[in-house]
């Protein structure tokens, strides 16, 4: 398999960066639950005692915690980090929610907007990115490659690119189609906090067990990629064969 950063870009140098992505993943089980400590925590206490204060400050107690204990074993501190952004950006919802007016459980279902957002903004980045023919997978693939912008040169790995990318749209969209309705119904509803529960099981069941489908998704379609590929148009790149 052609290592990445060693030669042209082929699909084998692309299999080799989803890879590693996916190996990753695995292998950030710890940090992904350290992720999602903080929601659940969240959700389950302000379910609980109905006490949105007090939910948001143990749900921040938590991270740190974590991170407490990850710079004490001198571990990556990534998710952590991304959790407390998460919980900062999540209370400022909450303020201006209740700047609004409405009720406890309402400002409770703010925590759960940006999320949300943040899955509607990085799917139309996706898109746009395929639409403008410089699909995310192959700016990934560019970034740890001798050559970053090497891979447009060829059509194919470019149209490769670009069914990747779609794979990894997709966990975006179901995260929106799914966690959406859920904020809006119960944004209408007296009662918001089953609501609310169900957001907080939705956003924790819909993040890592989702990406790593996404990513197993694209393995799969380059390991059944044998289409025969022309030449590129520059000799200098090899023509991409699939991953067998």
């Amino acid at each position: 398999m052609t290592e990445a950063g060693s030669g042209p870009v082929t699909a084998a140098t692309v299999e080799a960066v989803v890879r590693a992505q996916l190996a990753s993943a695995l292998g950030g089980r710890r940090g992904m639950v350290e992720a999602a400590v903080p929601t659940i925590t969240f959700t389950v206490l302000y379910v609980a005692t109905k006490e949105l204060r007090l939910a948001i400050a143990v749900s921040v107690v938590a991270a740190v915690a974590l991170l407490a204990v990850r710079l004490a074993q001198r571990g990556p501190v990534q998710y952590c980090i991304n959790a407390l952004v998460g919980i900062g950006i999540g209370c400022l919802f909450v303020w201006l929610s209740g700047r609004g007016g409405g009720d406890e459980s309402q400002r409770a279902l703010a925590y759960f907007v940006p999320g949300i957002l943040y899955n509607i903004g990085y799917s139309a980045v996706m898109v746009l990115s395929i639409l403008v023919r410089w699909p995310l997978v192959g700016l990934i693939v560019g970034s740890v490659s001798e050559d970053p912008t090497g891979w447009r040169r060829d059509p194919q790995v470019v149209r490769l690119c670009s069914r990747l990318t779609w794979l990894l749209v997709l966990p975006c969209l179901l995260r929106v189609a799914v966690q959406a309705p859920i904020y809006l119904a119960g944004r209408a509803a007296e009662d918001a906090d089953p609501y609310l529960t169900a957001l907080g099981v939705a956003k924790v069941a819909m993040g890592w067990p989702l990406q790593v489908a996404a990513l197993a998704a694209m393995l799969w379609v380059l390991a059944r990629d044998h289409t025969p590929v022309a030449p590129a148009t520059d000799p200098t790149t090899q023509p991409v064969s699939g991953a067998g």
